[in-house]
């Protein structure tokens, strides 16, 4: 799919006449075209038929509301149903290439029962996940080009063209803080001088598998419940509010009241549907909120927050004031900073590895080159690393395991930077196919690994704190900016989405605050609520996404979309951090850790 930009959508609309300056409204398009995967041409001709037969409707950002629930939700609808015809079709495929497959394998067998191998013919290795491949043949692969070579995963894989012939590699897209005269290098020292662990520490940290599929309705309520009791009490401290009154006893005063935002539907929140759910201690019960005395807000289902405002049938709450979250406070290192210290080098790059048109892993190796090439001190690489997304995956047109493959990736990465030294850090992604499917999740078991290649990687879950030599660097793979920019509401607020979300999530201190989740993401609450949440404000945020890149600085917290190395067929973007343990504040004003960042093309 092709990237949709608001400039391309101008001009399909200029070609119907249709001026539009408002940059809002563009923004907004491109929003729902990202969200229904349309293509700009497409949106603009489903637009003009909407509008031609409603007498010619203006485009604005209301109508195009109205256009998003009645056209474009019923196309998703027959998308959706599509897809379960198609995933009858793939299963046939699936059983076809095995059967071609074993009865390849059968002929090569007959024939080798009647014929005398000459000396020095080999004959052709096939691998399948019933016959795996031989540790001999194993070994004559020994660089990471030979590793993942694209015969040894597809039968039928050929290298991408566009990707191959992709322009601007190495452009500099996007730069934050002092670049100029910047050496984007790693230390003397690699590797052993970095120190890296998780914040959480070793007992409370989510360091293996667990069980999933065994929570009960009423364990769900109790973590919600927590969760706007303990946020409340935050606000409450933070904003001297004496106390929170009960939400549905009639008052004839102004009342302030806690608890979380949700939908009194199952559609997409908006103005008119917007309900304030109470924790036990207010009642327990829900409310409908009117919004039209504030001048300004900003709401997503599950955010909780404090409304200050009339209720005088008990019905309905007229709000007038609204108090957001807080911000945990940032981490303060005890040792100081050594005068001749110098800067790490991190380096991010998020999945998919491979272009979609083709199962060979180029861009991985660009990669590596580019970790050879420019040493960095740590190497945060985040899933997935085999795309469930990927046609040739989703069709198992595949002859080797997932595992296998996955396996191989990591050992190549490994046995590529082995000249360089550097740390590598491995985040699972929601869309590993061999991995488990539950956020959050689990880290990758390590493959075998020599001892010494085994002290250089790490393996964290998603999401995770990670403490840096005394920089705090919180990770998710999960694509929450997404899920929350088709859920967030919005009025009268000067700031981007793309901030205010991140803003979202550093004042309700967690790394999904969206509630419900969207369907692809499978929750297990208990263990959301001791390794999902923000144990402090971390100094940077890794937050990969398939919106724009970006970087940006959110409530004093370095937050970076480093993008994906591939989008579609075509390479995509990495990012690179300099970052540096801040001395002592002797004034109380805070500097951030993050000296520099870039986001680059592959």
């Amino acid at each position: 799919m092709a990237l949709v930009t608001g400039e391309s959508l101008k001009s399909e609309l200029e070609m119907f006449d249709i001026c539009c300056q408002d940059d809002s409204v563009l923004d907004k398009m491109v929003e729902q075209c990202i969200c229904n995967r349309i293509q700009a041409d497409e949106m603009v001709l489903e637009w003009v038929a909407y509008s031609t037969t409603k007498n010619g409707l203006k485009l604005t950002a209301d109508t195009l509301e109205l256009f998003d629930h009645e056209v474009l939700n019923k196309k998703s609808k027959s998308k959706k149903s599509f897809r379960k015809e198609e995933a009858h079709n793939r299963t046939r495929d699936i059983l076809l290439l095995q059967d071609l497959l074993k009865v390849e394998e059968e002929e090569e067998n007959l024939l080798d029962a009647y014929s005398t191998p000459a000396k020095g013919s080999q004959k052709r290795a096939l691998t399948t996940p019933e016959h795996p491949q031989s540790k001999r043949s194993a070994a004559l692969l020994s660089s990471p080009s030979l590793l993942l070579s694209p015969a040894s995963f597809s039968p039928s894989a050929t290298p991408s063209q566009k990707y191959s012939q992709r322009g601007a590699k190495g452009e500099v897209v996007v730069s934050f803080g002092v670049v100029q005269g910047t050496r984007w290098a790693g230390r003397k020292t690699q590797g052993d001088g970095v120190q890296l662990e998780l914040l959480e520490g070793p007992e409370d940290s989510l360091r293996c598998s667990y069980k999933y599929m065994f929570q009960r309705l009423r364990d769900v309520r109790n973590v919600l419940t927590e969760k706007i009791e303990e946020l409340g009490d935050g606000l409450r401290s933070h904003f001297n509010i004496e106390e929170f009154a009960p939400i549905s006893l009639p008052a004839q005063d102004s009342i302030t009241v806690s608890g979380q935002v949700c939908c009194d539907s199952n559609g997409k929140l908006n103005a008119h549907s917007v309900l304030l759910e109470v924790g036990p201690e207010q009642g327990g019960q829900q409310v409908p909120v009117d919004l039209s005395e504030l001048k300004e807000y900003s709401l997503f289902p599950g955010q909780v927050v404090a409304l200050e405002g009339m209720n005088t049938t008990g019905r309905k709450l007229m709000a007038s004031k609204l108090y957001e979250g807080v911000p945990l406070p940032f981490y303060s290192s005890e040792v100081k900073m050594e005068m001749d210290e110098e800067p790490m080098n991190v380096l991010v790059a998020c999945g998919p590895y491979t272009p979609s048109d083709s199962l060979t892993f180029d861009p991985l190796l660009d990669l590596i080159n580019v970790i050879v090439k420019d040493r960095p001190d740590v190497c945060l690489l985040l899933g997935p690393f085999v795309d469930s997304k990927h046609e040739q995956i989703e069709k198992a047109q595949v002859t080797e395991t997932f595992e296998a493959i996955f396996s191989r990736c990591i050992e190549s990465i490994v046995d590529g930077t082995k000249s360089v030294g550097c740390r590598l850090v491995f985040v699972p992604s929601q869309r590993d196919i061999h991995h488990h499917f539950i956020y959050p999740q689990p880290p990758f078991t390590l493959p075998n690994l020599g001892k010494d290649q085994a002290q250089r990687v790490t393996m964290v879950p998603d999401p995770c704190t990670l403490l840096i030599d005394g920089v705090t660097l919180g990770l998710t793979s999960t694509d929450i900016l997404f899920h929350m920019g088709a859920e967030e509401i919005s009025c009268g607020t000067g700031s981007d989405r793309f901030s205010r979300i991140l803003k979202h999530m550093l004042t309700q201190r967690s790394y999904y605050p969206l509630y419900p989740p969207v369907e692809e993401v499978n929750m297990d609450y208990e263990k959301f609520q001791s390794f999902g949440q923000m144990p402090l404000t971390p100094d940077v945020l890794i937050i990969p996404s398939e919106l724009r890149y970006f970087v940006k600085d959110v409530v004093g917290c370095v937050c970076v979309n480093p993008g994906r190395l591939t989008k579609g067929q075509v390479g995509g973007t990495y990012g690179r951090l300099l970052i540096q343990r801040s001395a002592a504040p002797e004034d109380g004003r805070r500097e951030s850790p993050c000296l520099a960042a870039q986001v680059v093309k592959i």
